[in-house]
C-alpha cells in the first residue's frame, strides 16, 4: 500500500508554463471576438450613401460653389412639425427665491397645432411652479422630472405631441 500511494505521486504532475500561457492566449482571443461581435452588434457602421444619391447631391458646378449657395435648413420649424415653446421663467416653490429657465420644444405628429403648443405652455409652467429644488437636483431629479413633463403633455395633448425636447434647463 505504502508502494501505490508513492507511485502515484510522481504520474500527478502540475500543468506546466505553456500550457497555462496557451489556455491563456486562447481566452484572451474568445473575449477579445466576443467584444468585438458585441461591439458591432451595439453600434453598427454608418450606411454609406449610394453613388447616385452622392452624385444628386452635388451640384455639377463643384461643391464648393454648392455649399456656398444651399442654406441649412433649422431643425425647429413647423414644416417638421416641432414646434419651439417660449422661454418659461419661474420661481420654484421652495426656495422661493430660486428661479428656473426653460427652453423646451415639442414635437408633433404630423402638422403642429400651435393654439395647443401655447396650452402645454401654460402647463408647463403652471406645473414649474409648484416644484422644489430637492425634486430637480441632480441627474435623477431631471429625469423625473422630464418624466413628469413629458407624462403631462401626453395628457394635455392626448397623443399627438411625441417627444418634449429640452433645450436649456438654467436654475439660479
Amino acid at each position: 500500500m505504502a508502494e501505490e500511494e508513492q507511485g502515484d505521486g510522481p504520474a500527478k504532475k502540475k500543468p506546466t508554463l505553456i500550457i497555462t500561457i496557451a489556455a491563456i492566449a486562447v481566452l484572451t482571443l474568445l473575449a477579445g471576438g466576443g467584444g468585438w461581435l458585441v461591439g458591432n452588434m451595439l453600434a453598427p457602421p454608418p450606411a454609406e450613401k449610394p453613388a447616385e444619391e452622392v452624385a444628386k447631391a452635388e451640384p455639377e458646378g463643384g461643391a464648393a460653389e454648392g455649399e456656398a449657395g444651399q442654406e441649412v435648413p433649422h431643425i425647429s420649424t413647423e414644416a417638421n412639425g416641432i414646434v419651439l415653446l417660449d422661454p418659461i421663467t419661474s420661481n420654484l416653490a421652495y426656495p422661493s427665491d430660486n428661479r428656473v429657465r426653460l427652453e423646451v420644444a415639442l414635437m408633433f405628429k404630423g402638422a403642429p397645432n400651435v393654439a395647443l403648443a401655447e396650452e402645454i405652455h401654460q402647463d408647463i409652467l403652471a406645473y414649474m411652479r409648484t416644484v422644489s429644488l430637492q425634486q430637480v437636483q441632480g441627474p435623477r431629479g431631471f429625469q423625473y422630472l422630464r418624466e413628469d413633463l413629458q407624462e403631462r403633455v401626453d395628457l394635455r395633448s392626448e397623443g399627438r405631441v411625441t417627444n418634449v425636447m429640452f433645450r436649456t434647463f438654467v436654475i439660479e
